[in-house]
Order: structure tokens, then sequence, then C-alpha cells
């Protein structure tokens, strides 16, 4: 019976003590999540709210999103590296191999695992990668909850133009799109002005039904550079810097929101110039192969 008893003090001490287990306290994951929730939210109200999607604000979350499922990951990759440490230790004891309480001794300290060379390479590995996976799981997590201040910074960013961009809201109104094009009038404007200054050999992609962004709003059209999905060749790579300079400077004219080419994006909005857009994967994701062009 003691010999069992002892077992259970093993495998309780290895599934429980914070040197292994441990990375945060049980609330500090929860209300990170909390808080990339609430901020996910304010997010979709801020892109509703400003008439249209907001690049940068996407990125961020996406960023933070990501951090945090990585976080999940490593803890669950944590608790079965643990279990198997845990099942490792009962079947040392059992077969006489370990004394339970010098094993119980040294898992309260982790430098001191690497001492236990008489449980073998194989359960010393084992127990350098419960170590492993703490240090992962502790820089993930300083890594969310980096990015999840980055979010917040950004959202309250925006917050803080809510005036200015209230006033360029106004003045060039809301408008829906019309029953024949799908497009608004604004978009069929800004086109046609687009159209006639810059030829457009790879043709031009707008309605979009179905879509939950601009392009199914009748917001917005794509201006290719090329086709197939190919990099376009210096002389349309060109045309496109040309047209996407074209809209940064008649922006205010015509009610343009923003521009996204080559992987790069430039919201009037914010007022923040040209900015790297994160990488969607491939060349039309990320629209190298071509201009996008949405308006108020």
């Amino acid at each position: 019976m003691r010999r069992w008893a002892g077992l259970a003090v093993v495998a309780t001490a290895l599934l429980a003590a914070p040197s292994v287990s441990g990375t945060f306290p049980a609330a500090a994951e929860p209300d990170e999540q909390a808080k990339l929730r609430k901020l996910t939210q304010e997010a979709a109200a801020l892109q509703k709210e400003y008439r249209g999607e907001i690049i940068s604000l996407d990125d961020a979350k996406r960023a933070a999103q990501k951090a945090s499922s990585r976080v999940k990951k490593l803890k669950v990759d944590l608790l079965a590296a643990r279990r198997q440490v845990a099942a490792f230790a009962q079947t040392s004891y059992m077969t006489g191999g370990t004394d339970a309480s010098r094993f119980f001794s040294l898992t309260a300290d982790p430098g001191s695992l690497a001492t236990l060379t008489y449980l073998g390479t194989a359960r010393t590995e084992r127990l350098k990668s419960v170590q492993d996976l703490i240090a992962k799981q502790k820089k993930a997590a300083a890594t969310a909850a980096a990015e999840i201040d980055k979010l917040q910074a950004h959202i309250k960013e925006l917050k803080a133009r809510r005036g200015e961009i209230e006033q360029l809201l106004k003045k060039f109104g809301f408008q829906t799109p019309d029953a024949g094009t799908g497009l608004t009038q604004r978009m069929i404007t800004v086109r046609n002005a687009i159209m006639a200054q810059f030829p457009m050999p790879f043709g031009v992609g707008c309605l979009r039904p179905g879509d939950p962004g601009e392009h199914g709003k009748g917001r917005a059209c794509d201006f290719m550079m090329s086709s197939g999905g190919r990099m376009p060749d210096p002389v349309a790579k060109a045309r496109g810097d040309a047209l996407a300079q074209w809209c940064i400077q008649h922006a205010s004219e015509y009610g343009i929101m923003y521009i996204i080419w080559q992987q790069r994006y430039y919201d009037m909005r914010t007022r923040a110039g040209w900015r790297m857009m994160s990488d969607r994967g491939g060349i039309t994701a990320n629209h190298y192969d071509h201009v996008h062009v949405s308006v108020l």
C-alpha cells in the first residue's frame, strides 16, 4: 500500500507542481482571451462605423489571434508531455527503478531535471521536452499579450480620429449600389475616370456577389496589371504605380477610401501613408497583379 501511495504522490507532483505545469497564474490566460474578444468586437464596430475595412486593424487583429492560438496549442502539447512524464514515473517506480521520494524532491526544481540520468536517456529527454514547452509557452504568451496590446493601441488611435473621419464620411455621404451594375455611383465614377486615364489590357473586376468586403457592397474594383496570377512586367508595374499615385492625389475629389497594390495599402482615413500588408499568401492575394480601389 505504501508503494502505491508513493506512486500517487509522484504522479500528482508531476501533473500539478508549479515548476512543471507552471506558466502563468490561472486567471492570466482567460483574462487575455476575454480582452481579445472584446477588442475584436470593438474592431468590427469601428470598421462598420468608418464605412469599410481597415486593413491595419485587420492585420493587428489577425496577428493577435494567431499568437493567441499558438498559446492554446502549446498548452495542449504541454499537458500531453506532462502526462507522459508521469507515466514514466509510474512505470519506473513499479519496476523498482526509481525511489519515489527522490524523484519527487528533484521535480520541485526544473533545473535539476537534467540530473535524473538514472531514468535513462529516453526519460530524461521527455523531462527536457517539458522544460522546452514551458519556455515556449511563456514566450508565446508574452508575444500574444504584446500583439493584443498593439491591437488595443491601434483601436484607441483610430477612435481618437473619430471626429475627423466623421467629417470625411459626412462630406461624401452614403451610397447604395444601383440595381443595374451592383456598384455605387461613386465607384462607377472612379472606375470610369481611371479607365479614361490608363489602358486596361487585362481587364477590371468590380462586383463580387456574396463577398463580405467592399466588392460585395459594390464599392471596390480591381484593376488588373497581369493575367493568370503572374507578376506584372516592368511596363505594367509602372502603370500600376501610376494608377495608385493617381488615386492618392484624387482621393479627396472622388471619395476614394483606400487602395492596395504590391502588398501595401494606403488608407485615406488614417493618413498613415503607405504601409505593408501582412502576407495573405500568393501573388493575387497580396495584390501584386492588380490595384484594388475602394470608395467611401
